[in-house]
Protein backbone atom coordinates (compact mmCIF):
# COMPACT_ATOMS: atom_id res chain seq x y z
CA UNK A 1 0.00 0.00 0.00
CA UNK A 2 1.54 3.29 -1.10
CA UNK A 3 1.66 6.59 0.75
CA UNK A 4 -1.28 8.17 -1.19
CA UNK A 5 -3.56 5.23 -0.39
CA UNK A 6 -2.71 5.44 3.31
CA UNK A 7 -3.42 9.18 3.35
CA UNK A 8 -6.75 8.57 1.53
CA UNK A 9 -7.84 6.00 4.10
CA UNK A 10 -6.91 8.28 7.00
CA UNK A 11 -8.81 11.24 5.48
CA UNK A 12 -11.88 9.06 4.80
CA UNK A 13 -11.79 7.85 8.39
CA UNK A 14 -11.62 11.40 9.73
CA UNK A 15 -14.54 12.50 7.55
CA UNK A 16 -16.60 9.48 8.58
CA UNK A 17 -15.92 10.13 12.25
CA UNK A 18 -16.83 13.82 11.86
CA UNK A 19 -20.12 13.06 10.09
CA UNK A 20 -21.12 10.49 12.70
CA UNK A 21 -20.25 12.86 15.54
CA UNK A 22 -22.22 15.71 14.00
CA UNK A 23 -25.18 13.40 13.48
CA UNK A 24 -25.20 12.41 17.14
CA UNK A 25 -24.80 16.00 18.32
CA UNK A 26 -27.58 17.23 16.00
CA UNK A 27 -29.91 14.45 17.09
CA UNK A 28 -29.36 15.16 20.79
CA UNK A 29 -29.71 18.91 20.28
CA UNK A 30 -32.94 18.41 18.35
CA UNK A 31 -34.42 16.22 21.09
CA UNK A 32 -33.51 18.87 23.66
CA UNK A 33 -34.85 21.88 21.76
CA UNK A 34 -37.79 20.13 20.05
CA UNK A 35 -39.01 17.27 22.23
CA UNK A 36 -41.19 14.64 20.53
CA UNK A 37 -40.59 16.19 17.13
CA UNK A 38 -38.79 14.75 14.16
CA UNK A 39 -35.96 16.91 12.82
CA UNK A 40 -37.46 17.04 9.34
CA UNK A 41 -40.83 18.10 10.74
CA UNK A 42 -39.11 20.87 12.68
CA UNK A 43 -37.28 22.14 9.60
CA UNK A 44 -40.46 21.99 7.53
CA UNK A 45 -42.59 24.00 9.95
CA UNK A 46 -43.30 27.51 8.72
CA UNK A 47 -45.17 30.02 10.81
CA UNK A 48 -46.43 32.56 8.33
CA UNK A 49 -45.47 36.06 9.37
CA UNK A 50 -45.98 38.99 7.05
CA UNK A 51 -44.18 42.28 7.56
CA UNK A 52 -47.12 44.54 6.81
CA UNK A 53 -46.60 48.31 6.80
CA UNK A 54 -47.67 50.46 9.72
CA UNK A 55 -49.13 53.05 7.36
CA UNK A 56 -51.96 52.99 4.83
CA UNK A 57 -51.20 50.59 1.97
CA UNK A 58 -52.61 48.45 -0.84
CA UNK A 59 -51.64 44.80 -0.50
CA UNK A 60 -50.51 42.85 -3.56
CA UNK A 61 -51.61 39.20 -3.61
CA UNK A 62 -49.60 37.44 -6.30
CA UNK A 63 -50.93 34.17 -7.76
CA UNK A 64 -48.28 32.57 -9.95
CA UNK A 65 -48.57 29.02 -11.29
CA UNK A 66 -51.03 26.23 -10.67
CA UNK A 67 -53.59 26.86 -7.92
CA UNK A 68 -53.27 23.66 -5.88
CA UNK A 69 -52.46 22.58 -2.35
CA UNK A 70 -49.76 20.27 -3.65
CA UNK A 71 -47.57 23.20 -4.62
CA UNK A 72 -46.56 24.06 -1.05
CA UNK A 73 -42.82 24.36 -0.55
CA UNK A 74 -40.88 21.35 0.65
CA UNK A 75 -37.35 20.94 2.02
CA UNK A 76 -35.89 20.45 -1.44
CA UNK A 77 -38.29 22.38 -3.62
CA UNK A 78 -39.73 25.86 -3.87
CA UNK A 79 -42.65 26.35 -6.21
CA UNK A 80 -44.23 29.68 -7.19
CA UNK A 81 -47.67 29.25 -5.60
CA UNK A 82 -48.28 28.35 -1.97
CA UNK A 83 -52.00 27.93 -1.38
CA UNK A 84 -52.11 28.08 2.41
CA UNK A 85 -49.69 30.99 2.54
CA UNK A 86 -51.89 32.92 0.09
CA UNK A 87 -54.98 32.32 2.22
CA UNK A 88 -53.06 33.37 5.34
CA UNK A 89 -51.90 36.52 3.59
CA UNK A 90 -55.46 37.55 2.74
CA UNK A 91 -56.45 36.98 6.38
CA UNK A 92 -53.51 39.12 7.50
CA UNK A 93 -54.54 41.91 5.12
CA UNK A 94 -58.12 41.65 6.36
CA UNK A 95 -57.00 42.07 9.96
CA UNK A 96 -54.71 45.03 9.22
CA UNK A 97 -56.36 48.39 9.85
CA UNK A 98 -53.76 49.98 7.57
CA UNK A 99 -54.71 47.90 4.56
CA UNK A 100 -57.06 49.72 2.19
CA UNK A 101 -57.44 47.24 -0.65
CA UNK A 102 -56.02 44.26 -2.56
CA UNK A 103 -54.42 44.18 -5.99
CA UNK A 104 -54.62 40.55 -7.13
CA UNK A 105 -52.02 39.75 -9.80
CA UNK A 106 -52.67 36.54 -11.70
CA UNK A 107 -50.41 34.50 -13.97
CA UNK A 108 -51.95 31.06 -13.80
CA UNK A 109 -53.41 28.33 -16.04
CA UNK A 110 -55.83 27.50 -13.23
CA UNK A 111 -55.84 24.63 -10.79
CA UNK A 112 -57.98 22.41 -8.61
CA UNK A 113 -61.71 22.99 -8.33
CA UNK A 114 -61.47 22.94 -4.54
CA UNK A 115 -58.48 25.28 -4.22
CA UNK A 116 -59.72 27.75 -6.84
CA UNK A 117 -63.06 28.02 -5.08
CA UNK A 118 -61.42 28.29 -1.66
CA UNK A 119 -59.28 31.21 -2.83
CA UNK A 120 -62.29 32.86 -4.49
CA UNK A 121 -64.33 32.57 -1.29
CA UNK A 122 -61.45 33.94 0.78
CA UNK A 123 -61.30 37.04 -1.44
CA UNK A 124 -65.09 37.42 -1.21
CA UNK A 125 -64.86 37.14 2.57
CA UNK A 126 -62.22 39.88 2.61
CA UNK A 127 -64.46 42.19 0.57
CA UNK A 128 -67.61 41.51 2.55
CA UNK A 129 -66.01 41.92 5.98
CA UNK A 130 -63.80 44.92 5.23
CA UNK A 131 -65.80 46.69 2.49
CA UNK A 132 -62.45 47.31 0.80
CA UNK A 133 -61.94 46.98 -2.97
CA UNK A 134 -60.21 44.14 -4.83
CA UNK A 135 -58.78 44.68 -8.30
CA UNK A 136 -57.29 41.98 -10.51
CA UNK A 137 -54.45 42.42 -12.97
CA UNK A 138 -53.97 39.56 -15.46
CA UNK A 139 -50.46 38.92 -16.70
CA UNK A 140 -49.46 36.27 -19.29
CA UNK A 141 -52.43 34.03 -18.55
CA UNK A 142 -55.42 33.95 -16.24
CA UNK A 143 -57.19 30.86 -17.50
CA UNK A 144 -59.86 28.63 -15.97
CA UNK A 145 -59.22 28.68 -12.20
CA UNK A 146 -57.05 31.75 -12.76
CA UNK A 147 -60.11 33.46 -14.24
CA UNK A 148 -62.40 31.96 -11.58
CA UNK A 149 -60.60 33.70 -8.70
CA UNK A 150 -60.79 37.04 -10.54
CA UNK A 151 -64.58 36.90 -10.21
CA UNK A 152 -64.21 38.15 -6.64
CA UNK A 153 -62.86 41.44 -8.00
CA UNK A 154 -64.49 44.83 -8.36
CA UNK A 155 -62.45 45.47 -11.50
CA UNK A 156 -60.43 43.27 -13.90
CA UNK A 157 -57.61 44.67 -16.02
CA UNK A 158 -55.57 42.56 -18.43
CA UNK A 159 -52.32 43.04 -20.24
CA UNK A 160 -52.86 43.31 -23.99
CA UNK A 161 -51.04 39.98 -24.45
CA UNK A 162 -53.03 38.11 -21.80
CA UNK A 163 -54.80 34.82 -22.52
CA UNK A 164 -57.83 34.27 -20.34
CA UNK A 165 -61.20 32.52 -20.23
CA UNK A 166 -61.04 28.72 -20.56
CA UNK A 167 -64.26 28.57 -18.55
CA UNK A 168 -64.76 24.88 -18.01
CA UNK A 169 -63.77 21.75 -16.10
CA UNK A 170 -61.46 18.90 -17.00
CA UNK A 171 -60.97 15.53 -15.34
CA UNK A 172 -58.30 13.23 -16.72
CA UNK A 173 -57.90 9.51 -16.14
CA UNK A 174 -55.09 7.44 -17.56
CA UNK A 175 -55.90 3.92 -18.77
CA UNK A 176 -53.11 1.48 -19.60
CA UNK A 177 -55.15 -1.74 -19.63
CA UNK A 178 -53.93 -2.69 -23.13
CA UNK A 179 -50.33 -2.23 -22.04
CA UNK A 180 -50.90 -4.30 -18.92
CA UNK A 181 -52.50 -7.05 -20.99
CA UNK A 182 -49.52 -7.11 -23.37
CA UNK A 183 -46.92 -7.51 -20.65
CA UNK A 184 -49.03 -9.91 -18.60
CA UNK A 185 -49.89 -7.67 -15.65
CA UNK A 186 -53.32 -8.07 -14.08
CA UNK A 187 -54.93 -6.06 -11.27
CA UNK A 188 -57.23 -7.87 -8.87
CA UNK A 189 -59.87 -5.82 -7.03
CA UNK A 190 -62.16 -6.72 -4.15
CA UNK A 191 -64.94 -4.13 -4.02
CA UNK A 192 -68.26 -3.57 -2.29
CA UNK A 193 -70.01 -2.41 -5.46
CA UNK A 194 -69.68 -2.44 -9.22
CA UNK A 195 -68.58 1.20 -9.35
CA UNK A 196 -66.11 1.21 -6.48
CA UNK A 197 -63.12 0.67 -8.77
CA UNK A 198 -64.30 2.97 -11.56
CA UNK A 199 -61.52 4.91 -13.15
CA UNK A 200 -58.96 2.22 -12.48
CA UNK A 201 -56.17 2.38 -15.08
CA UNK A 202 -56.37 -1.38 -15.69
CA UNK A 203 -60.15 -1.68 -16.17
CA UNK A 204 -62.41 -0.64 -19.02
CA UNK A 205 -64.93 1.99 -17.95
CA UNK A 206 -68.62 1.21 -18.34
CA UNK A 207 -71.13 3.67 -19.79
CA UNK A 208 -72.68 4.01 -16.34
CA UNK A 209 -69.33 4.98 -14.85
CA UNK A 210 -68.70 7.48 -17.62
CA UNK A 211 -72.05 9.09 -16.86
CA UNK A 212 -71.26 9.22 -13.14
CA UNK A 213 -67.96 11.04 -13.67
CA UNK A 214 -69.46 13.31 -16.32
CA UNK A 215 -72.15 14.34 -13.84
CA UNK A 216 -69.45 15.44 -11.40
CA UNK A 217 -67.73 17.49 -14.08
CA UNK A 218 -71.06 19.02 -15.13
CA UNK A 219 -71.83 20.05 -11.56
CA UNK A 220 -68.48 21.83 -11.21
CA UNK A 221 -69.07 23.47 -14.58
CA UNK A 222 -72.46 24.84 -13.50
CA UNK A 223 -70.80 26.29 -10.41
CA UNK A 224 -68.15 27.97 -12.57
CA UNK A 225 -70.79 29.47 -14.88
CA UNK A 226 -72.78 30.83 -11.95
CA UNK A 227 -69.64 32.38 -10.45
CA UNK A 228 -68.88 34.13 -13.74
CA UNK A 229 -72.48 35.30 -14.12
CA UNK A 230 -72.40 36.77 -10.61
CA UNK A 231 -68.93 38.30 -10.94
CA UNK A 232 -69.53 39.89 -14.34
CA UNK A 233 -73.18 40.85 -13.73
CA UNK A 234 -74.33 38.68 -16.63
CA UNK A 235 -77.10 36.13 -16.96
CA UNK A 236 -76.25 32.42 -16.97
CA UNK A 237 -77.80 32.17 -20.44
CA UNK A 238 -75.37 34.80 -21.71
CA UNK A 239 -72.35 33.17 -20.07
CA UNK A 240 -72.88 29.60 -21.29
CA UNK A 241 -72.34 30.22 -25.03
CA UNK A 242 -68.89 31.65 -24.31
CA UNK A 243 -68.09 29.14 -21.57
CA UNK A 244 -67.14 26.22 -23.80
CA UNK A 245 -63.59 25.89 -22.50
CA UNK A 246 -61.90 28.02 -25.14
CA UNK A 247 -59.34 30.69 -24.31
CA UNK A 248 -59.68 34.33 -25.33
CA UNK A 249 -57.20 37.06 -26.07
CA UNK A 250 -57.45 40.23 -23.99
CA UNK A 251 -59.23 42.11 -26.78
CA UNK A 252 -61.70 39.25 -27.29
CA UNK A 253 -62.36 39.03 -23.55
CA UNK A 254 -63.01 42.77 -23.40
CA UNK A 255 -65.62 42.55 -26.17
CA UNK A 256 -67.34 39.70 -24.33
CA UNK A 257 -67.38 41.63 -21.02
CA UNK A 258 -65.12 39.05 -19.37
CA UNK A 259 -62.74 41.84 -18.33
CA UNK A 260 -63.11 45.58 -17.80
CA UNK A 261 -60.00 47.07 -19.34
CA UNK A 262 -56.70 46.47 -21.13
CA UNK A 263 -53.69 48.30 -19.70
CA UNK A 264 -50.21 47.92 -18.27
CA UNK A 265 -49.50 46.88 -14.70
CA UNK A 266 -47.91 50.26 -13.96
CA UNK A 267 -50.97 52.19 -15.09
CA UNK A 268 -53.29 49.82 -13.21
CA UNK A 269 -51.34 50.19 -9.98
CA UNK A 270 -51.15 53.97 -10.33
CA UNK A 271 -54.90 54.27 -10.99
CA UNK A 272 -55.74 52.06 -8.02
CA UNK A 273 -53.47 54.15 -5.80
CA UNK A 274 -55.13 57.36 -7.01
CA UNK A 275 -58.60 55.99 -6.26
CA UNK A 276 -57.48 55.11 -2.74
CA UNK A 277 -55.72 58.41 -2.05
CA UNK A 278 -52.23 57.32 -3.15
CA UNK A 279 -51.63 54.62 -0.55
CA UNK A 280 -48.33 52.81 -1.00
CA UNK A 281 -48.37 49.58 -2.98
CA UNK A 282 -46.86 46.80 -0.94
CA UNK A 283 -46.06 43.18 -1.75
CA UNK A 284 -46.06 41.32 1.58
CA UNK A 285 -43.30 38.82 2.19
CA UNK A 286 -43.12 35.80 4.43
CA UNK A 287 -40.41 36.51 7.00
CA UNK A 288 -40.14 32.93 8.24
CA UNK A 289 -36.92 31.14 7.30
CA UNK A 290 -37.49 28.45 4.70
CA UNK A 291 -34.90 25.75 4.25
CA UNK A 292 -36.38 25.14 0.80
CA UNK A 293 -34.60 28.29 -0.35
CA UNK A 294 -31.27 26.80 0.71
CA UNK A 295 -31.87 23.39 -0.81
CA UNK A 296 -34.15 24.41 -3.69
CA UNK A 297 -31.91 23.01 -6.42
CA UNK A 298 -30.64 19.95 -4.56
CA UNK A 299 -33.35 17.65 -5.90
CA UNK A 300 -32.04 18.20 -9.43
CA UNK A 301 -28.66 16.68 -8.55
CA UNK A 302 -29.89 13.10 -8.28
CA UNK A 303 -30.98 11.69 -11.66
CA UNK A 304 -34.34 9.93 -11.82
CA UNK A 305 -34.75 6.35 -12.96
CA UNK A 306 -37.08 5.38 -15.79
CA UNK A 307 -39.46 3.87 -13.23
CA UNK A 308 -39.56 7.12 -11.23
CA UNK A 309 -40.22 9.15 -14.37
CA UNK A 310 -43.07 6.82 -15.43
CA UNK A 311 -44.59 6.85 -11.94
CA UNK A 312 -44.57 10.65 -11.81
CA UNK A 313 -46.12 10.80 -15.27
CA UNK A 314 -48.97 8.46 -14.34
CA UNK A 315 -49.64 10.30 -11.07
CA UNK A 316 -49.68 13.71 -12.76
CA UNK A 317 -51.53 12.85 -15.96
CA UNK A 318 -54.21 10.58 -14.59
CA UNK A 319 -55.10 12.00 -11.20
CA UNK A 320 -58.86 11.89 -11.78
CA UNK A 321 -59.30 15.17 -9.88
CA UNK A 322 -61.70 17.77 -11.34
CA UNK A 323 -59.70 20.81 -12.43
CA UNK A 324 -60.46 24.35 -13.46
CA UNK A 325 -57.38 24.16 -15.64
CA UNK A 326 -56.25 25.18 -19.12
CA UNK A 327 -54.19 22.28 -20.36
CA UNK A 328 -52.02 22.67 -23.49
CA UNK A 329 -53.90 21.13 -26.38
CA UNK A 330 -57.11 20.99 -24.35
CA UNK A 331 -58.12 24.65 -24.02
Amino acid sequence: MNKKQIIGIVVAGIVFTFVCSMSIITNNLTKTLFPQKDLLDTLMETSESFNLPMEDFIGVVDVQGTIASATTSSLFETLPYNHQSTLDLIDALKDSSYNKGILLTVNSPGGGVYESDELYLKLKEYKEETKRPVWTYMETQACSGGYYIAMASDKIIANRNTWTGSIGVIMELLNYKELADKIGVKSIYFTSGRNKAMGSPTLDMTKEQQQILQSLVDESYEQFVSIVADGRKMSVDKVKPIADGRIYSASQALKLNLIDQIDTYENTAATFQDELDSHILYTPTDSSFKFSTLFGAAKEIKPKSDAEIMTEFFEKEGSGVPMYYAKPGQY
